[in-house]
């Protein structure tokens, strides 16, 4: 008699992401790219071999927030400490056929102020080994609407 197991894609999603033990698991280099222009990098400068000059090199794991994130971008640049700044990400990733890269933006944090989308983990937005991590800051003056998930300290 055989067995037949049926996942439907809703189980899978619900599938809770296993705790990573940092001291046993080593980490990944992050490629991360960022601009100050509150907007995110062009596609066509990931292309045909080339990447965006402005890069930082973390290493990190699977279970990094993006509040985790956001702290370390923060470390390198002071001018983004500045409450009220916004930080936007975005997972590059290479399509599957062909030397092009999609963007997909995952979520974002602000300086000050906690959100929901703060506890987001890369592997909880299906991250792999390998994509870039794009990072729009916008400073406080020119920081899009307040979003109302995110509240005051």
């Amino acid at each position: 008699m055989a067995l037949e197991s049926r996942i439907t894609q809703e189980e899978i999603k619900k599938e809770p992401e296993k705790p990573i033990d940092r001291e046993k698991t080593c980490p990944l280099l992050l490629r991360v790219f960022t601009t100050n222009s509150g907007r995110h990098h062009r596609i066509e400068e990931f292309s045909r071999g080339n990447v965006p000059s402005s890069e930082l090199q973390i290493y990190t794991w699977m279970d990094a927030t993006l509040k985790e994130l956001t702290g370390l971008v923060k470390e390198v640049y002071p001018e983004a400490r500045k409450k009220g700044t916004h930080f936007s990400f975005a997972i590059v990733y290479p399509e599957p056929r062909g030397k092009m890269y999609k963007l997909k933006e995952i979520g974002s944090t602000m300086s000050g102020r906690k959100g929901l989308e703060d506890s987001m983990t890369l592997q909880s937005q299906r991250f792999q080994i390998g994509d870039y991590l794009d990072i729009a800051i916008t400073p406080p003056n020119r920081a899009p609407p307040l979003n109302q998930r995110m509240r005051p300290f």
